[in-house]
């Protein structure tokens, strides 16, 4: 058995994979990071245990102060220049944030064509495989609360929107959570017709994915915890 673990800047998610098949998913806030050690307690040592971490080297160690107990140190994934099928063409490959470089390796697993990969968490991330999996590159954004937030705290007049979706906003709230999304999907919408492939897809991943897929102009998938098949791929294959 192997567990995954996709330490974001907002929750820790977590899987089990037993070389055929994922046994168990779920996920904790960072904040209690220290629950991570009930997997101890339900599951027997594992053979491995990575971890992609963008949450800075206290959340790592946290992570592992509560998988102590294992007896498994965790191995650390880091972009590099190759890796399951994806080639990566950043400046510096290394600099690459692992939750992105895994999202494409998962993605490369799941749909092996062409694909605008995108995670919707605290910020949003849209990334682009060729054909060939190569990664061409990508855009970082703030992701949907943030970019209410910063009007909020940005300006004297914008409240901290809680708004819903209209095609036509005729309130503040409203206004500003549609233009939110409306920047995120114009964004991914762009990138997609960008990709110069006869067969293409987009994955959406993170903790805003349906509401922001559900009203994308390109065919798009829903992939939950797409860093976690990226990170089981490169456990199982390293």
């Amino acid at each position: 058995m192997i567990v995954c673990l996709d330490s974001g800047n907002t929750r820790i998610k977590w899987g089990a994979h037993d070389g055929q098949r994922w046994l168990a998913q779920g996920a904790v806030a960072q904040e209690e990071s220290a629950r991570l050690a009930e997997l101890v307690a339900r599951w027997p040592q594992p053979a491995r245990v990575v971890l992609a971490n963008v949450a800075g080297e206290q959340a790592a160690a946290r992570i592992a102060a509560a998988l102590a107990a294992w007896g498994q140190p965790l191995a650390a994934v880091r972009a590099g220049k190759y890796c399951c099928g994806v080639t990566n063409l950043y400046d510096d490959p290394e600099r690459l944030g692992v939750d992105r470089w895994c999202a494409l390796i998962g993605a490369r697993h799941l749909l092996g064509t062409a694909a605008v990969v995108v995670m919707a968490g605290t910020a949003a991330t849209i990334d682009t495989l060729d054909a060939d999996g190569n990664f061409l590159g990508g855009f970082i954004l703030p992701g949907l609360r943030l970019m209410q937030a910063a009007l909020a705290q940005g300006t004297a007049g914008l409240p901290l929107a809680a708004g819903q979706y209209a095609p036509w906003p005729r309130n503040t709230d409203d206004a500003i959570h549609a233009g939110a999304l409306e920047a995120l999907r114009g964004a991914i919408e762009r990138a997609f017709g960008r990709l110069q492939a006869p067969t293409k897809t987009c994955l959406v991943a993170g903790g805003d994915a349906e509401i922001i897929g559900a009203g994308l102009a390109v065919p798009w998938r829903l992939a939950h915890n797409l860093p976690l098949e990226g990170l089981k791929e490169i456990a199982l294959h390293s």
